[in-house]
């Protein structure tokens, strides 16, 4: 187990609409772990990807505070924020934001040039991690309307990687990807998670979960429970099977 890198204390988060207000994160404690692949699954509505924004910076939490490496974030002013989500977080959400206007190549390379301004490594490990996901160099060149949501999805990923971040945040990465696709993407977070870049990924898809070390369950707003899987290793039929029967003590 590593070091602890990001940890949460009495996490909260509401929403209002009228009169009416739902509480979905309730006095949430958690400790992330350096290197780990962790994975966050719960019921539809549980709040997983809600967690997911709050603890990557994207979302502020109603109370609580979020401990991320030496930075209290979630009293960060919106531009030390968004400094340090630049420095420290890769992003993989279901919308993707790949700007229409730019190829896909240069939708990559903008989000590296934001770290450095030494372009050749940096188109260098783009082509790299392109080839990884399965996206060939015809594609590159092309623009996102011109591309299938599931390469569109997978260029998302390689944005979020080009940086070398810290942490990766994915929401749910392979939902809209076929099963070669998929695996694919969940390969190159496999990764990159055994080069020590820190993986929280929330899905609802058990072949994609059992990539995870740590699964967390949410539960009626709090963690409802814990599996440790250890290192992933393909083929692994035990591991399978202890995922499957703690997914249905907590009644997935």
């Amino acid at each position: 187990m590593g070091n602890v890198i990001l940890k949460t204390d009495k996490l909260c988060k509401s929403f209002r609409s009228g009169t009416q207000e739902q509480q979905v994160l309730k006095d949430m404690d958690i400790e992330i772990y350096e290197r780990d692949f962790t994975v966050i699954m719960g019921s539809s509505g549980a709040g997983k990807s809600t967690l997911l924004y709050a603890l990557s910076g994207m979302d502020r939490p109603t109370s609580g505070t979020i401990r991320f490496f030496d930075a209290e974030i979630a009293s960060l002013n919106n531009d030390k924020l968004a400094v340090f989500r630049r420095q420290n977080c890769g992003f993989v959400f279901q919308q993707m934001f790949l700007l229409d206007n730019m190829s896909i190549l240069d939708n990559i390379l903008a989000s590296g040039l934001l770290t450095s301004n030494d372009k050749k490594p940096i188109i260098a490990y783009a082509k790299d991690l392109l080839t990884k996901v399965g996206l060939t160099e015809t594609i590159w060149r092309k623009f996102p309307n011109q591309l299938s949501g599931g390469e569109n999805q997978r260029a998302a990923i390689v944005r979020a990687l080009i940086n070398k971040p810290k942490v990766v945040f994915a929401d749910e990465p392979t939902g809209s990807l076929n099963s070669a696709a998929g695996k694919a993407v969940l390969d190159v977070l496999t990764d990159v998670n055994n080069s020590d870049q820190s993986i929280i990924m929330v899905t609802h898809d058990l072949h994609s979960a059992r990539r995870g070390n740590r699964i967390l369950y949410i539960k009626d707003g709090v963690i409802g429970g814990e599996c440790n899987l250890g290192k992933y290793v393909s083929g692994d039929k035990q591991r399978h099977e202890k995922l499957q029967s703690f997914l249905s003590e907590m009644g997935w």
